[in-house]
């Protein structure tokens, strides 16, 4: 395997990994300094504010690896992230986890820094597979991650965050090794560092093709976070799951996913294409959705899992589509931009969508997977639009 792909695809999933192994215990890490009724509340802050940390950073990280590479990124990266996990995990006080949060935020948006380096060592016609494999490290690593953080935190609130703080250091150890540099800077176009996500991507032509395409993206990512904050509220509330069933659900739906993303992908793109295999990834999701709105029994979710993980190669095709579209001196810009949409998704998603499932929920609880499969309707105008200038290669 390529070395740097190899060093991208093992970020990822320490990433991912690192974010998991500290969820289990939180709950409990927060008790010690709060009072019970205030936990909840504290938790669910702790979520947002991971993910708003990379709304803003992932872009800036981004552009940044464009202008000074994507190995001095990584690294710097990847060592504060150990450093960071290391002093939460010897945290004395609430503010200092809050501190350590905000640090986590930041560290943590190197996915669009891996995903720069696979664009730039990746033949374009191979860029939807190599995306796919990236989705399934993460996946594998958000499956891998509160599993060992279970473990870990039967010995100590504190052990999954040493845990992470060693992942994150042999990971540093393993890019130094062997990561070379992917980005040739004396190329970089000499754009001023800013938080705004878009402003990478001011002085491209193609601006207005590429916004309606990053527009697809959102409402994909946005859409996805329709099973991700209600599929255990939903399964309890329809199918009447009890913990292991919902467990068991949520493992099965995690595995089926990665599993779509690392072997379907890339055969279905290079056959189809990657705007069919969008397509066919939207119509998947989408029919899944409407079965799971009509669905009566618990069984017949692990039936639809199928159809819900085919629509995960929708996503790898639509970021091949884009990455074709833009410079490669600007592909950390772009990589940021996306990994800033879809962190801006889970932040108003879960809001969004959970309200919604408690005002329709009374009158019929499957109108929240309706209104997921009528979003994806949604997008076909805008990618009707956005293929004609991506594919005269406007960029």
């Amino acid at each position: 395997m390529n070395k740097p792909r190899f060093i991208a695809l093992t970020v990822v999933t320490l990433d991912a990994m690192g974010l998991g192994l500290v969820m289990p215990v939180l709950p409990t890490l927060l008790r010690g300094f709060v009072p019970g009724t205030q936990v909840a509340w504290h938790y669910g802050t702790f979520l947002a504010l991971y993910a708003l940390m990379q709304v803003f950073f992932a872009p800036l990280l981004g552009r940044l690896s464009d202008r000074r590479g994507r190995r001095p990124v990584l690294l710097l990266s990847l060592a504060g992230a150990a450093v960071d996990y290391a002093v939460m995990a010897m945290a004395p006080a609430l503010w200092v986890l809050y501190i350590g949060r905000v640090i986590s935020g930041v560290t943590g948006a190197t996915g669009a820094v891996a995903a720069s380096t696979i664009a730039d060592t990746t033949q374009e016609d191979e860029r939807a597979r190599w995306f796919g494999y990236m989705g399934a490290c993460y996946g594998a690593g958000m499956i891998a991650g509160p599993a060992i953080g279970g473990a870990f935190g039967g010995v100590s609130a504190h052990a999954p965050f040493m845990a992470a703080a060693l992942l994150n250091g042999a990971g540093f150890l393993l890019a130094c090794v062997f990561l070379k540099e992917t980005q040739s800077v004396a190329n970089a176009v000499p754009t001023p560092i800013s938080i705004n996500p878009f402003d990478g991507f001011r002085l491209d032509s193609a601006l207005r093709a590429l916004m309606t395409l990053f527009s697809v993206f959102f409402i994909l990512q946005f859409i996805g976070q329709i099973p991700a904050s209600l599929w255990i509220i939903y399964g309890e509330d329809r199918f009447h799951w009890n913990t292991t069933a919902a467990g068991a659900s949520l493992a099965g739906f995690g595995a089926v996913h990665a599993l779509f993303q690392a072997f379907v992908t890339g055969p279905v793109s290079s056959r189809l294409g990657e705007k069919r295999a969008l397509l066919l990834g939207m119509t998947a999701d989408g029919t899944g959705f409407v079965l799971m709105a009509f669905a009566t029994q618990g069984w017949m979710v692990f039936a639809i899992l199928f159809l819900l993980a085919a629509g995960g190669v929708a996503m790898p095709a639509l970021q091949a589509m884009l990455s074709k579209a833009a410079p490669d001196e600007r592909q950390g810009s772009l990589q940021g931009t996306l990994t800033s949409l879809t962190n801006l998704s889970a932040i108003i998603g879960p809001l969004g969508f959970t309200m919604l499932y408690t005002v329709t929920a009374k009158a019929w609880s499957g109108w929240i997977w309706i209104v997921g499969a009528a979003l994806y309707v949604v997008c076909l105008p805008a990618l009707r639009r956005s293929h004609e200038s991506v594919s005269k290669g406007y960029v």
